[in-house]
């Protein structure tokens, strides 16, 4: 997601710095460039214009134009607007302060992604706040859509009404909210019915149960492809239902970004998550100012270290530690390292969090760095036995053909795996040998071959 406007943006930045000092005209100049990459994003024109005549007036500002570096200057006044038209409030979470059940309304258009982001939302509930959820299916009209929920549940573990034909979505909803106060759960997700398009029909029936339940929070499923017809979706819903907040869907299949721009300017109601891929586990809160900072090409550091909070086994990590004070590094550890990377997104879902990503984008692209390369080389060490994970030296010529005939793969795939081990155990040998102080003396090269600063010769 925002992939063409980070780098459209990286490019008028990198042009503006490189300036010791800044006329109008330059900013004139970067501000028709970010103009364009706005309204190619998909941006709803009348939010480009706000946007940059925000910006254009802060960045003339004297301020700036004498600022010992006034590219830097700019930069922070673009990274600021960001954040106020993505939303400052951008922290994600959903208003539970009322009294049990608190009722979740997901509406939206037929093909947005309700039934999964609703089944996502109730596990980030059950799994992260420790809530006990419930989940009921209120379309009637699509085939096996309560089935499908139902389906989805069972996976999230999270239980959902029990189905009663020919039941109306409003009684569905009230039997939801009845069930919800009398078995004590904190939480009811109703997940309305959509259509193909907004029409008069699909407002009265979400009006009617909005009117039933009286929910806490609104929330407005939306595809972040739906580009500019995102507004028109955005403005209907507020205005005839009333929203509360915005969930973006298949934000990892939109380069443009334009949707999440348009809909919180046009709503004043913040995005509160974002669908980031099929799983059921795919769903994070959405935060303003670390959005901004990826557009911009700062990363998102805070965001890389919670996602490896989830994903990573205490126990293990620690395991690992000490096996590496000890400089006993084996192919194990290094198949463990490997899932763990799997659970984090992959080598892209990484580096799109790191800074400066942006910068090294031809090399990276030049790289062709292969997602499926992490399943493989797990295949590769799977495919050996116990003895010669524990020591790789055992792999001579007939034991690597063996392992490629047994893991789809080949030699030479085998061969770039146990260097890439070596390089990583060498790696961690000159670490423990140089310890915490001669590393903070001579920095990350006196890790590298040769040590960079007397050490592992």
């Amino acid at each position: 997601m925002f992939e063409s406007l980070s780098n459209r943006f990286s490019d008028v930045f990198d042009r503006l710095k490189r300036h010791g000092a800044l006329s109008e005209a330059d900013v004139d100049a970067a501000m028709r460039e970010i103009r364009v990459a706005l309204l190619e994003a998909d941006v709803a024109l009348p939010v480009v214009k706000d946007f940059v005549n925000a910006v254009r007036e802060k960045a003339v500002g004297q301020d700036v134009l004498r600022s010992v570096s006034p590219g830097q200057m700019v930069v922070k006044i673009v990274h600021d607007h960001l954040v106020a038209t993505l939303g400052t409030e951008g922290t994600g979470a959903l208003n539970l302060n009322a009294v049990p059940p608190v009722v979740v309304m997901m509406v939206g258009l037929q093909g947005s992604g309700k039934t999964t982001t609703s089944a996502k939302l109730a596990r980030l509930l059950n799994q992260r706040e420790r809530r006990k959820v419930l989940l009921a299916s209120l379309d009637v009209n699509r085939p096996a859509a309560q089935d499908q929920l139902a389906i989805l549940a069972k996976q999230v573990n999270v239980p959902s009404l029990p189905i009663v034909a020919l039941e109306r979505p409003v009684a569905i909803a009230k039997r939801a909210l009845e069930t919800g106060r009398r078995e004590g759960y904190d939480v009811v997700i109703l997940d309305t019915a959509g259509r193909l398009h907004i029409d008069e029909p699909l407002m009265q029936e979400v009006a009617a149960v909005r009117d039933a339940t009286q929910p806490t929070e609104t929330l407005l499923v939306a595809d972040a492809l739906t580009g500019q017809d995102a507004v028109t979706l955005a403005k209907s819903f507020a205005e005839r239902i009333g929203i509360t907040g915005i969930v973006l869907t298949r934000v990892d299949g939109d380069s443009r970004g334009g949707a999440a721009l348009s809909m919180r300017a046009v709503t004043h109601q913040p995005i509160k998550f974002m669908g980031t891929g099929e799983k059921l586990d795919a769903l994070e809160p959405f935060h303003a100012e670390r959005i901004a900072s990826r557009i911009l090409g700062m990363g998102d550091v805070v965001g890389l270290v919670e996602k490896a909070a989830e994903t990573i086994d205490r126990d293990e990590a620690e395991k690992l530690a000490k096996k590496l004070q000890k400089g006993s590094f084996d192919l194990d550890d290094l198949a463990s390292q490997l899932k763990q990377l799997r659970k984090m997104g992959g080598m892209g879902g990484v580096m799109g969090m790191l800074p400066g990503v942006n910068k090294i984008k031809k090399q990276l692209d030049e790289a062709n760095l292969d997602e499926s390369l992490l399943k493989r080389q797990e295949a590769i060490i799977s495919s050996m036995t116990k003895a010669e994970r524990r020591n790789p030296k055992l792999l001579d010529g007939s034991r690597r053909r063996r392992i490629a005939a047994g893991s789809g793969t080949t030699v030479p795939e085998i061969n770039r795996l146990l260097k890439q081990y070596q390089d990583m155990a060498d790696m961690m040998k000159r670490m423990n040998k140089i310890g915490k102080k001669g590393l903070q003396r001579h920095g990350i090269q006196a890790l590298l071959p040769g040590g960079g600063g007397g050490f592992g010769r």
